[in-house]
């Protein structure tokens, strides 16, 4: 079974001058271009490619990686517009139809939005909405705190940045508990910091637990060994200071220099940590 607008493994059928041809099932024959055909292929060859509709509404292969695929969310660029809707930048040569019916609001061209990507039931056509809530849950049973989650970052709220979670649930990450920019549209890797008690997700960058702290602590020998033994870095230096090197915060950066000082393998002084030689 073909899924458009997603990654697919197909077999090589038969080969042509335009391109070779994949079995598509029900679909029938699907061109996988020759630009798009890796050398050495032939009939009997499995590949993985992406399944969309091309400009002439022929149902195409590539293996060239979109944006985002059906059931994804995406910061897409609007690169026109006209009286069937606006149309994204999804990194493939068919630009993206964002119908007006799905217009949350006025998109503008050369501005980015965010979208929701799904395949129209009656038609088959992958499409995008601005509509992205109906696709998102605000509760959660479904994570646990210290869970690794991936993000996209949607958008700034008076506390922080709202963000997705694993493409389905939202989430928030606070501003003073953060130490690096963040962007509209950025995926970064997060953790659950807690699922509140009315069952919503709040967000951290930093992972959690004693796992995190003992695994800092070889990170801190291993950058005192790189510089002969001496970093300028203490438990008291600024967060951002500790997060430009380690990416942890000054929080966690401080247990772990506290669990390296208790365990007699570094020396504290006022202006570094200095590593000690073992006997």
């Amino acid at each position: 079974m073909v899924s458009i607008g997603r990654w697919n493994r197909l077999t090589v059928i038969k080969e042509g001058d335009a391109g070779v041809f994949l079995s598509g099932g029900s679909y029938g024959q699907i061109l996988l271009p020759r630009r798009y055909v890796p050398d050495g292929c032939e009939v009997g060859v499995e590949l993985d490619v992406f399944v969309y509709w091309d400009s002439e509404n022929r149902l195409v292969a590539t293996t060239e990686t979109p944006l985002a695929m059906v059931g994804e969310f995406a910061w897409l660029k609007v690169i026109s517009i006209d009286n069937v809707g606006a149309f994204l930048d999804w990194g493939l040569p068919k630009d993206l139809l964002l119908p007006y019916s799905e217009h949350k609001y006025e998109p503008e061209v050369g501005k980015r939005v965010m979208v929701y990507l799904f395949l129209d039931d009656q038609t088959e056509r992958i499409a995008a909405t601005t509509r992205v809530e109906k696709f998102l849950s605000e509760e959660s049973t479904d994570f646990a705190a210290g869970q690794e989650v991936q993000l996209l970052i949607t958008d700034t709220t008076e506390l922080g940045y709202k963000a997705i979670v694993e493409n389905s649930h939202w989430g928030v990450l606070y501003s003073n508990e953060l130490f690096q920019p963040l962007a509209k549209g950025q995926r970064i890797n997060g953790y659950i910091k807690k699922i509140r008690a009315d069952k919503k997700v709040d967000l951290t960058l930093y992972q959690q637990g004693h796992e995190k702290i003992a695994e800092l602590a070889e990170q801190i020998i291993k950058k005192l060994a790189e510089h002969d033994g001496v970093l300028m870095l203490t438990d008291k230096s600024p967060p951002e200071s500790i997060y430009s090197i380690f990416k942890v915060s000054k929080k966690v950066y401080k247990k772990a220099v506290g669990s390296l000082y208790k365990q007699q393998r570094i020396k504290i002084e006022p202006r570094c940590i200095r590593l000690l030689e073992v006997d």
